[in-house]
């Protein structure tokens, strides 16, 4: 059922622009990513399946992108959308098995971030500092607010199940790339 709306959410996106066929198979290479991420850290890093899983999505859509011919931030705003709903799952499932606060509080940000991706995708092309009004600013914008807020929690000492040693740094820069690509992309002439 989980991976039907995921999918279903990804396609929906793209439908307008790409034949059924090639969402599906990107969708495909994707989820396959994410779950050979998760699968090699349940033997190798058991505390590292958020980026392991976050790398083999990002290889995963880097590869569907050149072999299908998508477009890089619509497959991007694509997957994060239909993807967060997963990840609020995960920490809703952690924050009711160990009762963690910071689980559930992080169940509830990325909720709201997937209130502001529906929010900013049909308000984006009204903003005047925007003047491009090139699809990806949604998905990007949300990817950078949800590394930046890791970045930042990163550097007190909580207890969170997707941290790891290095999380502020390698986080942070994650979130100035992705904000730089919001500003480069709102540059760009239409």
């Amino acid at each position: 059922m989980k991976i039907r709306s995921t999918i279903f959410l990804y396609w929906k996106k793209f439908k307008e622009d790409f034949p059924t066929s090639l969402i599906f198979s990107s969708a495909f290479y994707i989820l396959t990513g994410i779950f050979l991420g998760i699968i090699i850290s349940h033997f190798l890093f058991p505390s590292g399946w958020f980026w392991l899983a976050f790398v083999g999505a990002s290889v995963a859509l880097i590869i569907s992108v050149f072999r299908f011919h998508l477009k890089l931030y619509e497959t991007i705003e694509s997957a994060t959308i239909s993807l967060l709903p997963w990840l609020s799952l995960v920490f809703f499932n952690n924050a009711v098995t160990t009762s963690l606060p910071t689980s559930f509080l992080a169940t509830v940000f990325c909720v709201l971030l997937i209130i502001l991706f529906l929010f900013l995708d049909s308000h984006y092309r009204s903003f005047t500092w925007y003047s491009s009004g090139k699809v990806g600013f949604s998905g990007l914008s949300i990817l950078g607010i949800f590394f930046l807020a890791r970045a930042i929690l990163a550097i007190f000492p909580l207890n969170v199940i997707s941290f790891v040693k290095v999380e502020t740094f390698v986080s942070g820069i994650i979130s100035l790339v992705l904000f730089f690509s919001v500003y480069k992309l709102s540059k760009q002439k239409v």
